[in-house]
């Protein structure tokens, strides 16, 4: 019950996307209930990025599995997802209705900014807790250049990494 109330105020309370979540989940999972060691956490969420689908939802699967089992899954996955569901829900019905009125307006102005700190907050706490050596510096810079620069899937990118993390490591 803790772990599905505990996804369920991650969906409810996080805004920006999946990535946006990684630090409301880090600070549930690692700092609040100790379910998982920050290495565990950092493994599971690159198979969360790699996998296909919402890197939220995947990481609630993959963390409630680790906790609870199919179960703690299940549970994780439909709490993380319903206040989502709930707010789009209402806010097609709404929006579509008042989406011209100035406070509305204004209120996306706030949000927007919030949601990208939230990403670069996600995207800092991974980058610092990585173990860097010079394969890692490569093969993210090299990852880095290929999707900003050049207009290959980012899920090509990530299997390149991963084969270029295989090979790199077994030198």
């Amino acid at each position: 019950m803790e772990l599905m109330l505990s996804f369920f105020k991650i969906g409810a309370f996080s805004f920006g996307g999946g990535y946006a979540m990684v630090p409301f989940i880090e600070e549930e999972v690692i700092v609040r209930h100790g379910w998982l060691s920050l290495e565990r956490f950092l493994d599971l969420m690159a198979i969360s990025a790699m996998t296909p689908g919402p890197v939220a939802i995947n990481a609630a699967t993959f963390i409630g599995y680790q906790v609870e089992g199919v179960l703690g899954s299940v549970s994780a996955t439909t709490a993380v997802v319903l206040p989502s569901f709930v707010i789009m829900l209402i806010a097609g019905l709404l929006l579509g209705r008042y989406k011209n009125v100035v406070l509305v307006k204004r209120m996306f102005s706030g949000v927007r900014p919030a949601a990208f700190a939230l990403i670069a907050v996600a995207a800092i706490s991974t980058g610092t807790s990585l173990k860097y050596d010079a394969t890692t510096v490569i093969v993210g810079l090299a990852s880095f250049a290929v999707i900003t620069f050049t207009k290959i899937h980012p899920i090509l990118v990530l299997v390149a990494a991963g084969a270029s993390g295989v090979i790199l490591y077994l030198i």
